[in-house]
């Protein structure tokens, strides 16, 4: 309720627009002296008295109480349901136009709750368009309005910000978010389904991108369980996607395939096509896994279109990655490193340190293949210094080994036996510990385009 000043001038502007007097509008139940009084200010009405000067008005309660229209409220959850349609089916600019109008009309009226929708909408769209520091803004500024409401209900901020941290290759820190939150939800007494299957499956992709598949494996299992008590499909479908990815890095490759049929088909009923894109994606991967270069290659061609057409560069350019990868296993060189140089052109590479330094490896293979080691070497060693700051431990190890390789070949056997150890160290930490502090600046620049695994 507005403070009393307020409501006064409201009942008094709309008494003079529908011609009554005080008394008109007073009686039967309460005199024209109250109706004075309250206009000027001096009382803080109850209730039942607004109600009743509602009705007399022609308005609602909550529009005498607070200056909202009637049904405003209803009217803006149904905008934001159009406005998430319109990312999932549309564009992401033009979705953010209509969650930055929502933002606007509930500040206005104070409406708490549609606020937060509004701004987490804004870091959907941010994220897909590869605004990561744009994304995470929005999300803090969601938990921030959420601070009084349980945790439950912040999952999605703080998940939000977790993933814009995993793009910009800070896994350490984006397992730091999802891993105290579910702690707090399973210690705290608020062991909501809906939030825990969210937070479980996403911090599937950082899990493996460390090396801890031990990890990930259980907390499919968790989210696997969970499920059944899950009424919101597309969380379920997105569930099933990250799933695939401890089925894959387990060699489960018809269980993957099985597991992300189910999320394709959620997606395509519920026309998700960003997410619909992903699953081709992660098919395509499946499938290079396997061998089946032909088939891989068309699945990721039709995720990058998918993608591209959405001017989701950010999802495009990981995308393609994959893609390079294949035309490389191919024996198709100069597409693969076409496509992989004009990459790393608008790579980040100190933001995009995970994804600038898989196709660094790439390109290192590439020349390796084609006999040019010291090429190799070169692209080898600036994926090392890429991938080492952002702990992507998995990565790291096969690099190493690549490397090692590379320089015994060359006779360079000390050298090589450095490599090793280094990627032994790095193999030995998997799964003992993924918690770190928050980075000390900010974590991303505007639309930094970066690569990686698939079903981020």
């Amino acid at each position: 309720m507005d403070e009393p000043s307020e409501i006064g001038r409201r009942v008094q502007r709309l008494r003079a627009e529908r011609g009554l007097t005080q008394r008109q509008l007073a009686e039967p139940s309460y005199t024209a002296a109250y109706v004075s009084t309250l206009e000027s200010g001096k009382v803080r009405p109850s209730e039942t008295a607004l109600r009743f000067l509602a009705g007399r008005l022609g308005t609602s309660y909550e529009e005498l109480a607070t200056g909202r229209p009637p049904h405003l409220a209803t009217e803006l959850r149904l905008a934001l349901t159009d406005a998430q349609r319109t990312l999932a089916t549309g564009s992401a600019d033009e979705a953010a136009v209509q969650y930055r109008r929502l933002l606007a009309d509930a500040g206005q009226y104070g409406l708490t709750a549609e606020r937060a929708e509004a701004l987490l909408g804004l870091g959907d769209c941010a994220l897909e368009t590869g605004a990561l520091t744009e994304a995470g803004e929005h999300f803090a500024a969601a938990e921030r309005l959420l601070a009084d409401e349980p945790l439950p209900r912040r999952a999605r901020a703080i998940r939000g910000r977790a993933v814009a941290h995993l793009l910009a290759g800070e896994l350490r820190y984006a397992c730091y978010l999802l891993e105290s939150t579910i702690d707090a939800l399973t210690t705290g007494g608020l062991a909501d389904p809906e939030a825990l299957v969210m937070l479980y499956a996403a911090v599937i992709g950082p899990y493996i991108d460390m090396g801890a598949h031990a990890r990930a494996a259980h907390a499919a299992e968790l989210a696997l369980a969970l499920a059944p008590q899950v009424d919101d499909p597309a969380l379920v479908a997105g569930m099933h996607r990250q799933v695939a990815r401890t089925f894959l890095a387990e060699g489960r490759t018809a269980d993957a395939d099985a597991s992300l049929a189910k999320a394709q088909s959620m997606y395509r009923q519920l026309r998700l096509l960003t997410d619909l894109a992903h699953c081709h994606w992660m098919r395509g991967y499946v499938q290079a896994q396997s061998g089946e270069l032909d088939a891989a290659e068309r699945e990721l061609r039709t995720a990058r279109d998918m993608l591209a057409a959405r001017r989701a560069a950010l999802y495009t350019a990981q995308v393609e990655v994959e893609l390079a990868d294949v035309l490389r296993r191919l024996g198709r060189y100069d597409e693969a490193a076409e496509l992989l140089s004009a990459l790393l052109d608008d790579l980040d590479d100190r933001h995009g340190a995970v994804h600038a330094g898989g196709a660094h490896r790439l390109l290192g293979l590439i020349c390796e293949e084609r006999g040019d080691t010291e090429c190799a070497e070169e692209h080898y060693v600036r994926a090392l210094g890429l991938l080492e700051r952002s702990g992507a431990t998995g990565d790291l190890a096969d690099l190493c080994r690549l490397l090692g390789d590379l320089l015994r070949r060359t006779g360079r056997t000390e050298a090589a036996l450095d490599a090793y150890r280094t990627g032994l160290g790095h193999r030995a930490a998997p799964g003992t510990t993924t918690l770190g502090p928050a980075p000390a600046a900010g974590h991303a620049p505007r639309r930094s385009q970066q690569t990686g695994t698939p079903g981020t």
